[in-house]
């Protein structure tokens, strides 16, 4: 299979290092890197001794199967779709796209042209969050009653694109991949005092059937350094990550009970859980290779972007007009 990186900027030069290592395991057979700034694909592509072109429609003409875009988010329509289009199986950097309708279109092209459409969603391939799942899965933490998401840092607020699609994008997926379900409602506020149009802080709280995931983003919060993690509370335990530490899960046995009408804690201390370490970017290039041939789904499927896409799309509405988007 031959493979091609479109766009090799910061996150881009990680798929082309990705790329090239699966290359030397023989799990593709040639790497192409793409990019409209010469300089740096070429010095990229030399570093990794591979071919380079700065035009994405050439790559179906070189034999190219499938493809990471890795370009700014407002070009994700147009490439994928060509790409598509022209018979390329494509892996779309988070978020698929900046609306749902182009996002939905793009979903369609895939199914339309019979091609594999995976998106970025990296997290799904978190080693310490796929742990935690299969023990949501199993029963382990009981029913799932509340889920709370942080993303916090300080920095200046990006110049393209807000804490909305850059950071919750993450979390409103992560959100429906453990409760394996969709939102019944979602509130937002979105906080924009440094950058014109472009958020640095927002609060969703998504409600769903029976837990409420509530998710805070923001980039002018000094005071944990980098702060990510997740905690779900279930009715029989508490689990808490560190995104920071890929491996460690942690599990609280606390719970509120009821005995003889009288409502007591249950607190029994925590047990540390390390999984096995891998590189989420590299297992989510391999599982879409591996869909390609089969003709599956990866775990962060095309609709799993273009439905995150529609709820991003529900957080700034819900933003805009201050109130509560219902579903269904």
């Amino acid at each position: 299979m031959n493979y091609a990186v479109i766009g090799t900027g910061y996150w881009g030069s990680n798929h082309a290092r990705v790329a090239a290592e699966l290359r030397e395991e023989g799990t593709i057979e040639n790497v192409v890197l793409c990019d409209i700034e010469e300089e740096r694909v070429s010095e990229l592509a030399d570093s990794y001794d591979v071919s380079y072109t700065t035009d994405y429609t050439e790559l179906g003409d070189l034999g190219v199967d499938a493809a990471t875009v890795a370009t700014p988010s407002p070009s994700h329509h147009e490439i994928a779709t060509e790409l598509l289009e022209d018979g390329v199986n494509c892996l779309v950097e988070k978020p698929l796209a900046l609306t749902s309708e182009e996002a939905w279109d793009i979903v369609d092209t895939a199914e339309r042209e019979g091609r594999t459409l995976g998106v970025g969603h990296i997290f799904r391939y978190h080693p310490a969050l796929r742990e935690l799942k299969k023990r949501i899965d199993r029963g382990e933490l009981g029913r799932i009653k509340y889920v709370n998401t942080n993303r916090f840092s300080f920095r200046v607020p990006r110049e393209t694109a807000g804490v909305l699609y850059s950071l919750a994008v993450h979390d409103v997926d992560i959100s429906n991949y453990l409760l394996d379900s969709e939102p019944t409602s979602i509130y937002c506020n979105l906080d924009c005092h440094i950058r014109d149009d472009i958020d640095e802080t927002a609060t969703i709280v998504m409600e769903y059937e029976n837990a409420t995931s509530v998710i805070n983003e923001s980039w002018q919060i000094p005071v944990f350094g980098k702060r990510r993690d997740l905690t779900v509370v279930g009715s029989e335990q508490v689990a808490y990550l560190d995104y920071l530490e890929d491996t460690v899960v942690e599990l609280y046995d606390a719970a509120v009970t009821s005995r003889d009408g009288e409502l007591r804690t249950r607190d029994e201390g925590k047990q540390v859980y390390e999984t096995e370490r891998c590189e989420p970017l590299k297992v989510e290039a391999e599982e879409f290779l591996e869909a390609c041939q089969s003709g599956g789904q990866p775990a962060a499927s095309g609709e799993v972007g273009a439905r995150t896409t529609e709820l991003l799309e529900c957080c700034r509405l819900s933003s805009d007009e201050g109130h509560v988007i219902r579903f269904g």
